[in-house]
Parts: structure tokens; C-alpha cells; sequence
């Protein structure tokens, strides 16, 4: 915006809420009056523009704010350190320590005004060290302090040096506008209170691989290889929690599996980093809903990581207020992965009490077990994924897929027995029959997450499914599907394993209570008509 442009927004601007504003810099800050009243008339605000006299930034730091104004300083290298500023010449002689000292001390009064916006112009300096390399390292540290307090870093461009020596405005005249922008923006913009809570997802985001279908020597958590993204992870959450931030981990598994890996030696992380270990096969907007209640925290305090997009809707769904994010599922993308969770945590100075929070909140949620309670209604979403289960009978032809399923699959297992291809093979030459299916969506293939053999008597022999594709319903869409062919199955083998807990929350949904292992009869017309608008959620076709 230039000059005429900010006098015409300000001349035809009818009024609106009243901005009080106190716009701080070591410089002259009259040119910016006008600026600051048209970008703050352009948000429907009437800016009430006051500013500090010439050159006394430093002293009004000592001074108590003014609760009536909201606070924006610009700050230059020279209000940490006065002796870059160019209007007092090159000093003979600086102490690098000295201005250390003065620039941590500036800091620090900075970070005690709170509610103080921040703006940061990096201007150029003058050589006040003799060596080149240690003035622009010098440099570069006095950004990083205001860059550590919150600072929205300007262009260098912005500054203009013969405007600053002639008048004391170290903006220059074409750059004002932008900057009165960006200061009635900063203004405007809520601060945002640091997370308190970062709650994980555990396979293929603490480590690599599936824990209940890997074992523990199967996940990856080195430093090198295919866990490398996750030790790097580990070992920021690590830093986190010693800065006071609490961790908690949500994972659809069984309880002793999660926490035999923290036992194990074997990871970054241990038990007692967490305020609680919630593994279960409920929903995980529960868990995170339970735990808020009994740390007395409101949602908005938490921070969601899973590496699934299903999860991490109907947390969303479920909880809004929740900040999710995504584990990324490429190393590329890790370090901005990364840095928005470090905006999220930030942390000034380390207390003892922060170091210590860990512990007294895992006393005070010891015997928190998972919630039972129903999570978000993800119908609308599912639809958006467009997904597609193409269904392969494999009773001839390649079954390898099928057989590596059957036996590697724990958690979604009928009953946990294995078989090698040549007993697959007997039951198929007896008229059994055997169906993958595969799973496509608007993200691409997950391929073959499933797999059911039926003996020639209808009972299903096997049944399992991969945990990738939990909370998308394939389960009740496929069983839905074979309880309308021409010769549905009429029972399933079921057993009870250690692991399979999310089949036997499944059998009993679709086939009413279990009365131990055995035969459970299947009731395929109905199931067919009870879970059409699961099977809806899919297209369906055969290979």
C-alpha cells in the first residue's frame, strides 16, 4: 500500500472497534502513523496509534506495559546490542562477551512482556568485530534471539540505511506500508499458548512396523536405515518431555504388547516418559476425551500424532479442538514435521518444576484404564476416501499373498491358527474355497488387506485382516458381502488368542455373545442386510 492508496482507505474508512496500539521501535516511528491506520482499517479497525520517543525502547523495556495497549515492538540489531547501532559510529574497541551479556539481559525483559508482539528486522550491521566471519556469526545470533522470543523475522530489505542516518527511520519509504501490515496483522493475531499434552500413536510412528504382527524384534527404532525417522522422533519427544511437555501414547493394541517395547531396553522412550500407555482397540478420541478430564485439561492443550488419516479424522471429528498432525510417512518430510510440532511446544526457560511434571501426573492418572465409550461417526468421511474393495478368489491360481497373510496377521485372527500352502491346498481340493481382497482409495492401493478361507463344510477356517485398514469397516463390508452370494458360509472357527481381541469384538457384534472357542454359527442373510450401508461405503469388484 503506498501513500495515496493508505490516505484514501483512511479518508473513506467509516469507523469500526477501536485499536489501541503502541508501536515500539529505536527509531523514528511518525512515518508509520498513517500505514498502521489503513491496515488497520482495511481489518474494520480504528487504530489508536501511540509511539515511544525517539530512542528509548531500552527504557520503556523496564516499565510496566500498559494493559490498554497491545504492544508491537520493531526490533533491530542494535536493541540488543547498541553497539551495531550505524547513528553511534564504529566503536574503537567491543567485548563479545559483554554484548552477550546486554543482548540475554534484553531477551529477557522481552520475554517477560508476555502478551508484547514481536516483529524482527535484520538489518545489516557495521563491522564492530575485526574479523568478518565472527561479525556476521554475531549477526546471526542476535536474529536467533528474537527469533527464540516469537519475532516474525522481516525482510533485510526492508532496512534502509541513508533513510535511518538522514531521518531515524530505518524502514525504507517504499517497504512502510508493508511493515505497518505486518504490525497491525501481528496485532490482530491471538497469541497462541503453547500445547500441553502430545499424545502418540504407536506402529509406524514410535517405531516401524506393527508391534502385535512384527514382535519386537521386527520394528525398526535405530538410528540408521528404516528407523531411522522414528529414533529421531523418539528422541524429540524425548527433549520434549524433559522440557516439561506431557506424553501420552494411544495405540490399538494389547496393553502388555505396548509395553513390553518400552521395557525392552530397546527404545529411546521408556515407560515412565509417559503420563499413560492407553492400548486398546476403543476409539482414540475417547482416550484422549478421558484423559483430559482426569488431567483437568482442555482439549485445545493436546496434540494428536498418528501416521493413519482414519484415526486422525475421528479425533478430529470427535474432538476439534485437538491439534492433529500427520507422522509423516516419508524421511523428507520429517523435518517440517518437526518444526510444527516445535511451534506448538515452545518452551522458554526450563524450572525444575517442568522437569518434574511427568512424574506427579503419572501419579495422579495411575489405574487409568482405557475408555469403552464410543468414538466420532466417520460415515461421511469414509465416503470421501473413495475407496474400492476388489475381491480375488484365490481357491486356483497364486495364493502366497493369502498364506503370508494368514500366518502373519495376530491382532484381526479368527483364531490364530497357521497353515502352510500345502494344508490351504487340501481344503480347497476338498471344495474349500479362499478370497483376498484388496483395498484401493483416493490415496492410492493398500493391496491385499485381507483374507478368508472357507472349508467345504461353510465354516470359515480363517479369517484375518490387516491392522492398516482398522476403522474403515472393510471387515463388515466384506462379511456383508459373502452373506449375500449363492452359498454363503454358516459358521465361523473362532478361538480365543493373547492377541486377537479386535476379531473377538468383531465376531461378537456380528454374531452375538461368544460362550468360549468353537463353532459360531453365522446368521449370513442377516448380517448381509444389517451392515448393506457398510458394504455401500465401497465400490465392489470381483478380479
Amino acid at each position: 500500500m503506498n501513500f495515496l492508496e493508505a490516505r484514501r482507505v483512511v479518508s473513506s474508512f467509516a469507523g469500526g472497534p477501536p485499536l489501541p496500539l503502541q508501536f515500539a521501535l529505536s527509531g523514528t516511528g511518525e512515518p508509520f502513523e498513517l500505514y498502521l491506520q489503513a491496515a488497520a482499517a482495511v481489518r474494520g479497525r480504528a487504530a489508536e496509534v501511540r509511539f515511544l520517543p525517539f530512542n528509548t525502547l531500552a527504557q520503556a523495556l523496564r516499565r510496566e506495559p500498559d494493559p490498554a495497549l497491545t504492544e508491537v515492538f520493531l526490533l533491530l540489531p542494535w536493541d540488543f546490542a547498541p553497539e551495531t547501532d550505524w547513528r553511534s559510529g564504529v566503536p574503537d574497541v567491543v567485548d563479545a562477551e559483554q554484548v552477550r551479556v546486554r543482548a540475554t539481559e534484553t531477551a529477557g525483559l522481552l520475554a517477560r512482556r508476555g502478551s508484547a508482539r514481536l516483529l524482527y528486522l535484520p538489518a545489516a550491521v557495521p563491522p564492530v568485530l575485526p574479523d568478518p566471519a565472527r561479525n556476521e556469526a554475531q549477526a546471526l545470533w542476535l536474529q536467533s534471539l528474537a527469533v527464540e522470543l516469537g519475532a516474525r523475522t522481516l525482510p533485510p530489505e526492508a532496512f534502509a540505511l541513508g533513510g535511518y542516518l538522514a531521518s531515524g527511520c530505518p524502514v525504507g519509504g517504499s517497504w512502510i506500508g508493508r511493515v505497518a501490515d505486518a504490525a497491525v496483522e501481528a496485532a490482530l493475531t491471538p497469541r497462541l499458548e503453547p500445547k500441553k499434552v502430545l499424545v502418540t500413536d504407536l506402529d509406524n510412528v514410535v517405531w516401524g512396523g506393527v508391534l502385535a504382527e512384527d514382535g519386537l524384534g521386527g520394528i525398526a527404532c535405530e538410528p540408521a536405515g528404516r528407523g531411522a525417522r522414528h529414533f529421531v522422533y523418539q528422541s524429540f519427544l524425548r527433549r520434549l518431555q524433559r522440557e516439561g511437555t506431557l506424553l501420552a501414547a494411544v495405540s490399538r493394541n494389547d496393553p502388555e504388547v505396548a509395553l513390553a517395547a518400552f521395557r525392552s531396553g530397546r527404545l529411546l522412550l521408556q515407560e515412565p516418559d509417559f503420563v499413560a500407555i492407553l492400548a486398546s482397540y476403543h476409539a482414540k478420541s475417547a482416550q484422549i476425551r478421558e484423559l483430559a478430564e482426569r488431567l483437568n485439561l482442555a482439549p485445545d492443550a493436546f496434540v494428536f500424532v498418528d501416521d493413519n488419516p482414519v484415526e486422525l479424522a475421528e479425533v478430529a471429528l470427535a474432538l476439534p479442538a485437538v491439534q492433529c498432525v500427520a507422522f509423516p510417512q516419508r524421511d523428507d518430510d520429517l523435518a517440517r514435521f518437526l518444526g510444527t510440532l516445535a511451534g506448538l511446544f515452545p518452551h522458554g526457560t526450563i524450572t525444575a518444576e517442568d522437569r518434574a511434571r511427568t512424574a506427579m501426573y503419572r501419579r495422579r492418572l495411575a489405574g487409568l484404564v482405557p475408555s469403552e465409550l464410543q468414538g466420532a461417526d466417520l460415515t461421511r468421511f469414509l465416503e470421501g476416501l473413495r475407496m474400492t474393495l476388489t475381491i480375488h478368489d484365490r481357491t486356483r491360481g497364486d495364493r502366497a499373498r493369502v498364506v503370508q497373510l494368514i500366518d502373519k496377521t495376530n491382532q484381526f485372527n479368527l483364531n490364530g491358527r497357521r497353515y502352510t500352502d500345502e494344508e490351504i491346498g487340501k481344503i480347497l481340493d476338498a471344495g474349500g474355497r479362499l478370497f483376498g481382497v484388496t483395498l484401493n482409495d483416493r490415496t492410492g492401493s493398500h493391496g491385499e488387506i485381507l483374507a478368508c478361507l472357507i472349508g467345504a463344510d461353510g465354516v470359515v477356517e480363517a479369517l484375518v485382516m490387516s491392522c492398516r485398514v482398522f476403522q474403515r469397516r472393510v471387515e463388515y463390508a466384506f462379511l456383508a458381502w459373502l452373506g449375500a452370494q449363492s452359498n454363503p458360509p454358516r459358521a465361523l472357527a473362532w478361538v480365543g488368542t493373547a492377541r486377537n481381541a479386535p476379531l473377538r469384538q468383531f465376531l461378537s457384534e456380528v454374531a452375538g455373545p461368544l460362550n468360549g472357542d468353537g463353532v459360531v454359527p453365522l446368521d449370513a442373510a442377516g448380517v448381509a442386510a444389517r451392515y448393506a450401508a457398510d458394504l455401500g461405503l465401497f465400490a465392489v469388484s470381483p478380479a
